[in-house]
C-alpha cells in the first residue's frame, strides 16, 4: 500500500505530492482571500497540513503561489480577452470581456485581492501583446460609435478595482455587484458622454490579470 502513492501521476509528481499540492493551492485561494496574497507563506502552510519547506519545495517564491492558486481564473480572463478581440461587435466583446473579470472576481475573492495588489506574473511580451490588444479593442469599439470617445484604457483598471472594493465588502451580495457592473456599462456607452471628464489615472494595465500568460490571440 505505501508503494501505490508513490506512483506518478500525469505531471510526473507522486500521488502524495500531488495531493499536497492541491491541499496547498486550497489553503492559499482561503488565506489570500481573508488577509490578501501578502499574507505569510507559513499561513498557508499551516491552512494546508504541510510544512513551511514542503511549500517552498513546491513554490519556491510567493509570485509562483499565487500564480498557481488562481491559473484557472488567469486563463480564463486570458481567453476572454482573445474572444473580445475575435468578436465583430466591438462593444459586445468589450462589455463581454468586462463582465468575465467581474464574475471571476466574484467567484473568488482570493482572485480579487490579488488583482488589488498588481497581479504578478505575466512575461513582459504577453503583457504587451495584451495591451496592445485591449487597447484596439477600445478603439474598435470607440470607431463604432459604442465606446465613449473619451474612455482611456486604464478607466477598465479603475472599474475592476472598484469592482473588486464592493465584493471584498459585500462577498456574497451578487446582485450589488451585477448592478455596479451594469451601471459601470451604461456609463461607457457613447451616449453617455455629456460632460468632459476629469484626466485619466495613470494606472498601467500590465497590473490588470488580462494581461496573464495565455497563446495568442487568432488572426
Amino acid at each position: 500500500m505505501a508503494e501505490s502513492s508513490r506512483i506518478p501521476d500525469d505531471e510526473g509528481l507522486r500521488a502524495d505530492a500531488r495531493r499536497n499540492r492541491e491541499r496547498i493551492l486550497v489553503a492559499a485561494r482561503a488565506v489570500f482571500a481573508e488577509h490578501g496574497i501578502e499574507a505569510p507563506m507559513a499561513t498557508v502552510a499551516r491552512r494546508a497540513g504541510v510544512g513551511v519547506a514542503t511549500l517552498y519545495r513546491r513554490f519556491p517564491a510567493r509570485d509562483d503561489l499565487v500564480r498557481a492558486a488562481f491559473a484557472r481564473q488567469l486563463e480564463t480572463c486570458g481567453q476572454a480577452l482573445t474572444e473580445a478581440v475575435a468578436d465583430p461587435d466591438p462593444w459586445r466583446g468589450f462589455r463581454r470581456l468586462v463582465e468575465t473579470a467581474c464574475e471571476l472576481q466574484r467567484e473568488e475573492r482570493g482572485f480579487s485581492a490579488a488583482f488589488a495588489t498588481a497581479f504578478p506574473g505575466s512575461t513582459a511580451d504577453h503583457a504587451r501583446r495584451a495591451e496592445r490588444e485591449l487597447k484596439a479593442l477600445i478603439r474598435r469599439a470607440q470607431a463604432a460609435g459604442a465606446l465613449r470617445a473619451d474612455f482611456h484604457p486604464s478607466d477598465l483598471g479603475v472599474a475592476l478595482l472598484a469592482h473588486c472594493g464592493l465584493v471584498a465588502a459585500l462577498p456574497h451580495d451578487r446582485a450589488a455587484s451585477r448592478r455596479l457592473v451594469a451601471y459601470l456599462l451604461q456609463s461607457f456607452r457613447a451616449e453617455a458622454a455629456r460632460e468632459v471628464l476629469p484626466p485619466p489615472s495613470d494606472l498601467p494595465l500590465r497590473n490588470l490579470p488580462l494581461t496573464a500568460d495565455r497563446p495568442p490571440a487568432r488572426p
